[in-house]
């Protein structure tokens, strides 16, 4: 079942007046006007709770190949829905006292790549949400190869290597092969180019080049990591809330068409770039209304081209296309 306020019902009759405001004040917003034919949300659901396909700050999102959107929220609850919003299925992480999830991603084989932030690990799952533990990297607390931080974020190239970005101290992505072996890593704590303040999110292009996240800078990173190190290839962004610049990008995906999306958790809205760091238009602002969003995480992009956002504050998801 979707979940609409009464407001929405009502919303798009004020939006027509609201768009030309907008429009006439992008450069106060920081927002630039999106290229799509409108700035309303194709579908926006969910709303706060601890029920079946209630969220509680949900914090990412992954899409299946069966096209399921996978989302985890503070309750460290892996729920599961259509990509309408209808719910599916759901399971608990088991252990979260300490702190809950913060990456989803699929592998190769089609399971859930768990980043289990505040337990130094990547937990794998099958789709139905049974724990492959033969396949868990980490669990150690430290700063020696195979050792952990706070885990923001776990992926797999076509070669079948994990690429794992950690948090806190250390501000790193460590190489794993397909076995879970330590291969080498990069980055560490600061400004530098190749360093890292809170590599929150990481994705992975068709030529296996790693783009990051690198939320506390601002900016984007790109590193070839094929061979037996890693290659900054691209850096871009700086802080702001001007178009092109970035404030506290959270997370990032491709789209295979020359475009980057990127969901900006302090500027409450959703960025798209060429691939050079050239922004191509904006959408989002501060706010509960819909089509605005409070303090969002994640993003994720179906395969008939629209962008789930992970509203967290508001605590639900919306549909767009930009």
């Amino acid at each position: 079942m979707l979940f609409f306020s009464p407001r929405y019902l009502r919303w798009s009759f004020f939006t027509q007046v609201l768009v030309l405001l907008t429009l006439g004040l992008t450069t106060i917003s920081g927002c630039l006007p999106p290229s799509g034919p409108s700035v309303e949300p194709e579908v926006v659901w969910g709303r706060r709770g601890v029920s079946e396909g209630l969220f509680e700050k949900p914090r990412a999102v992954a899409v299946s190949p069966d096209d399921e959107l996978f989302i985890v929220d503070m309750t460290a609850r892996i729920q599961v829905f259509d990509l309408d919003g209808n719910f599916r299925r759901a399971w608990q992480i088991p252990e979260f006292y300490k702190g809950r999830p913060s990456g989803l991603s699929f592998d190769n084989n089609g399971n859930l790549l768990v980043a289990d932030t505040h337990y130094n690990r990547m937990l794998v799952y099958t789709p139905d949400g049974k724990r492959l533990d033969e396949q868990t990297i980490g669990g150690v607390e430290g700063s020696q190869p195979g050792e952990f931080g706070f885990v923001t974020e776990a992926v797999q190239d076509s070669q079948g290597n994990y690429y794992i970005s950690e948090y806190g101290q250390h501000d790193r992505v460590q190489k794993f092969d397909p076995e879970g072996n330590f291969l080498f890593q990069w980055g560490g704590h600061g400004s530098e180019p190749g360093q890292f303040v809170r590599p929150q999110n990481m994705v992975i292009d068709e030529n296996d080049h790693i783009w990051i996240a690198d939320a506390c800078n601002h900016r984007i990173q790109v590193f070839d990591a094929t061979g037996d190190e890693a290659k900054l290839i691209k850096i871009w962004g700086e802080q702001g809330s001007e178009p092109g610049k970035l404030g506290y990008p959270y997370d990032l995906v491709l789209d295979g068409k020359g475009h980057l999306y990127v969901v900006e958790y302090s500027n409450h809205r959703v960025q798209k770039f060429d691939l050079d760091g050239n922004s191509l238009g904006a959408w989002g602002s501060s706010g509960h209304e819909p089509g605005q969003l409070n303090s969002p995480w994640a993003l994720i992009l179906d395969r008939f081209g629209r962008v789930h956002v992970i509203d967290s504050e508001n605590h639900r998801v919306q549909r767009i296309r930009l």
